[in-house]
This record gives structure tokens, sequence and C-alpha cells, in this order.
């Protein structure tokens, strides 16, 4: 072959190559979801960061029956996860939660409920299965032990005949949890998570039209301060007002409930509570014991808010024949010798209660609810090992929701379903520096610029985590105006901070609730 005819057949060959790679761009151009071979990249100044695959919001419904008050209430259940996303439309984090639903003709203006419990690092499994949906656990009336393998029942109490009800689980809690690359301290927080849980609400009720429904709240513990946040905050941000607040055991005032060398007030807020509990457990006088525990608690209220509150305001000022005349009267009510009160400079912390209570019985009692018992590995410690509540309660509720959630609500997720996490903290309260954690002025506002919201607060004797005299107090110093103190209802139940584990209780607290409802939804005419 010729030179010439080499370069010929050479340029030839190079048009040919030229154009077959054009060919191949075109088609890549045109392709571009199947031909890219690396993930799609978004700038941030200078850097570029792998683009964010935003998680799918799985939702599962399915039909169900429930026989509520001696009818049956035809309902859907859906399970699954909200996306909350940023103005960007970029996904911040997925929300898990479990809606019931009654369909019917007027479903828009079907009042719904927003449930959650506190912690914070809780979900809301407590109130979902001891409380308002369909299915419940049912505990021993004489607070003995559950034996495991545990199992749910068809809920009789139930609050579903007459709201829909919205079970959240915030961020890190259940099933939720942040978008990849979105850091957890968005949501860890005392503002951060009333924004974020606020946000789902505002979302839950566009997407499923329910703008039109009277809107209440539920918080469960630490769950009252969220609720007390989320009233301002709701109003605020979004112009939604409630019809109703509902504050299980709530924790709203956290100078009611610290414990320090210089904060008596828990002093005073806890002590009605150690007289139920010493009624509970016959380690009082027969004269005291004779009485019902409203009296004796009664009495305790009547003692804290006088010799003892002034006994306290004294402090080593206090004559001895004063300390010893409170001391005595203190043991009347506790069932704590009153040696033992003058040591403690008549200060009983809630862990030194627990433990010295029945010593001599080599028992010690529950901080969420003081009718349980436990034993300690020796009866000469100060404060107790662990909390006997906890030891009864927290096994049944996450073996029973994790075979509920998969068996009738259809629901699955290969993640740990953090039923009660430490993984929240470090949980920030920066807006309260220097001072307690209050969000009482958050509820007084709210109250005052909606004039119809109402407020329910239900309070076990038996509760020695946030006791039933914390929040009086805390609601007696809102600041409220006159006219408005109706819009409060309290009621009072012999259980604990759950008080619905204990059925008597959850009797009239079904009661309760339907008269609140009843008050704080507008009658048609």
């Amino acid at each position: 072959m010729s030179f010439r005819l080499r370069i010929l057949v050479f340029s030839l060959l190079l048009s040919w190559l030229a154009g077959w790679n054009s060919s191949c761009v075109a088609v890549q151009q045109s392709l571009p979801e199947k031909s890219a071979e690396k993930p799609a990249t978004e700038k941030t100044g200078d850097a570029e960061k792998p683009a964010e695959k935003p998680e799918s919001e799985e939702l599962v419904s399915t039909e169900h029956v429930a026989e509520i008050a001696g009818r049956q209430v035809r309902y859907t259940a859906t399970a699954g996860k909200l996306l909350l996303k940023n103005d960007s439309l970029k996904s911040r984090a997925t929300v898990f939660f479990v809606a019931y639903t009654v369909p019917s003709e007027t479903a828009a203006e079907r009042p719904v409920t927003f449930c959650f419990n506190g912690g914070p690092g809780s979900s809301s499994v407590w109130l979902h299965l001891g409380m308002l949906g369909p299915k419940r656990i049912r505990f021993p009336e004489d607070a003995t032990y559950l034996q495991p393998p545990y199992a749910l029942e068809a809920n009789p109490f139930s609050l579903l005949d007459v709201t829909d009800l919205v079970f959240i689980d915030p961020v890190s809690t259940g099933y939720s949890r942040p978008a990849d690359e979105v850091s957890r301290s968005e949501f860890h927080g005392y503002e951060e998570d009333i924004q974020s849980v606020g946000q789902f609400i505002h979302d839950y009720t566009t997407r499923f039209l329910r703008w039109g429904s009277p809107r209440f709240l539920c918080g469960e513990s630490y769950g009252g301060l969220r609720a007390a946040g989320l009233t301002a905050h709701l109003q605020e941000r979004y112009n939604m007002e409630l019809n109703g607040v509902l504050v299980i055991s709530g924790a709203v005032n956290f100078q009611t409930l610290r414990f320090s060398s210089s904060n008596d007030l828990p002093n005073i807020c806890f002590l009605p509570g150690y007289a139920a509990t010493a009624w509970y457990h016959k380690a009082l006088s027969p004269e005291m014991q004779a009485r019902p525990v409203s009296q004796v608690v009664a009495d305790a209220e009547r003692f804290a808010l006088g010799p003892y509150a002034q006994a306290l305001l004294k402090g080593t000022a206090i004559s001895a024949a004063e300390e010893r005349s409170v001391a005595q009267q203190m043991s009347v009510l506790t069932g704590l010798s009153e040696e033992y009160l003058l040591r403690a400079r008549l200060r009983v912390s809630m862990g030194r209660f627990g433990k010295e209570l029945l010593r001599s019985r080599g028992l010690t009692i529950g901080r969420f609810d003081s009718r349980f018992t436990n034993r300690d590995r020796d009866d000469a410690g100060e404060t107790y090992e662990f909390d006997a509540s906890g030891a009864a309660i927290f096994g049944p509720f996450t073996a029973t929701f994790n075979d509920y959630v998969r068996r009738e609500l259809k629901f699955s997720d290969s993640r740990v379903y953090e039923i009660l996490t430490g993984n929240v903290q470090p949980w920030s309260y920066k807006s309260f520096e220097n001072r307690y954690v209050d969000a009482s002025e958050s509820l007084r506002r709210a109250m005052t610029a909606n004039p119809s919201l109402k407020v329910f607060a239900a309070c076990g004797y038996y509760d020695l985590a946030t006791p039933h005299f914390a929040m009086d107090y805390t609601l007696d110093h809102l600041g409220l105006a006159k006219p408005l103190l109706p819009n409060i209802t309290k009621k009072y139940y012999e259980g604990g901070h759950m008080m619905y584990i204990h059925e008597p209780s959850m009797v009239q607290l079904r009661a309760d609730l339907l008269q609140f409802y009843s008050g704080a939804v507008p009658q048609k005419p």
C-alpha cells in the first residue's frame, strides 16, 4: 500500500471514531439516569458533596374494628413516616407515626388529637398502648409484675370513638431519624424539638386535610413541657389554634421537680405524694390508715403549704423546738421516723424516700409508680439502685409494640424501635440558661391569645416523678387572668405516673376526658 493511500485510510478511521464517540455522548446526555456511574453532586461553597438521597415515605393502612363503650367503631390505622423538609424541599428528617382515623361523611370536622410522650428521648408507645389507642396492655391492679411473654387486648377505654388519634415519635425516638448529613443537634433541644414536632403537626394537618377539625394535643411527662411550648409555637408560627391540651402527669416547670441545696420547692411539692405512698404501703398509724387516701393527701397539702414551707424558708435560722415539731408532723404524714427527718434537716429527696420508707422490709419503691416495689443488693444504701416501676413496665410495652406494629399494622423497619433512648443527649436548654426550664409562660400566652383554649391535667397520687402537687403549683402560678381560670381542669387518680395502667383510674379518666372533649368542641346548632 502506498504512503498516500495509508494516510487516506487513517484519516477515514479517525473520522469514523469521532462520529461514534459523538453518538455515545449524545446517548449519555439523553439518558442521564441510566448511564451515570457516580452519584450526582451539589456544590457547597467551593466543595462538592454527594446530593442527599431522601428516604421514601412508607405509609401502610389497614382496616380494623374496635368495641368501645359497648359499640363497634370501624377505623383505619396508618403507620408510616412523614418527611420533614426545609423551604428548599430537602429532607431534614423522617418522623414515624401511627394514626387511627374513623371514616365518616364529616371526617374533616372530626376532632384529631396529636399524642406524644416525653423523656426527652421517649417514643409515644406509653400513651399509645397504655391509654388512648384501640389496643392496650392490662397490668395487675395490685402492682405486681407481669410474666413474659406479654400480650395486647382490646382497649375498651380508648378515645377513638370521640377523636382521631395521631401518635408521634419525635426525631431519634421510635423509628424517627434525622436525614443523612443533617446534624442531630437540629432536633435535640427544647426549641428544636418544638419546631420539628410543630412542623410535623402542621404538615400532617395540611396533607390529610384536617384544617377544619377541632385539634388537641396530648402530652405525658416531658410531653407536658412540649405541649405547653407547642401551644404558643403553633399559634405564632402557623396561626394554628387548638381546642384543647391534655397534660398527663406533666412536667412544665422544672423548679418544682429538681432537688438541690438552693431549691426547697420540690420538698414541698413531693410531700403529699410521699403521704399517699406511705398510706398505700400501710406505713402510717392505724388512725391515718383508716382514712381515705384523698383525706390523707389533703392533710399533707395543708401541712406542706403551711408549717413545712415556713420551716424550710427559715433554713438554719429555725429553732430546735420548731424543727422537732415539724419533724413530728412530717413523720405522721410520711411514715419516716422523726430521727431520720431531723438527720435529713427535713429535706428528703425522692431517691432517699424510695429507699427509706420500706427499708425495714427490705424493699424499695418505684419512682414512676410508687405502688411497685423491688429489692436492692442490700438495705444499707441512701437511695435505691433502680426504679422498681420502670422494671415492671418497660419490658411489656417494648415487646408488645414490636409485635403489634408488624403483625397487625403491617409495618416493618430493620432498625431498633427506640422506646426510651439516650441518643438524644446532650439535650439543649439554651433558651433557659441561668434559670430553671419552665414553659408556663408559653401556655399562659397561648391561653390568653385564644380564650377558648381548654387545658386538662391528669395527675396520679402515686407519681413520684412528676407529682400532682407540682402540677398544682405550676397551674396556680401561670399568672392567668381570673376569667380564664375555668378553662383549666385538674383531676386526680389513685395511680402513678401512668395512672392508666390502674384500671379503676382508667375508668374515671375516660369519663373525665369525655366531659372535657364535650366542653372543648363547639356544639353544632
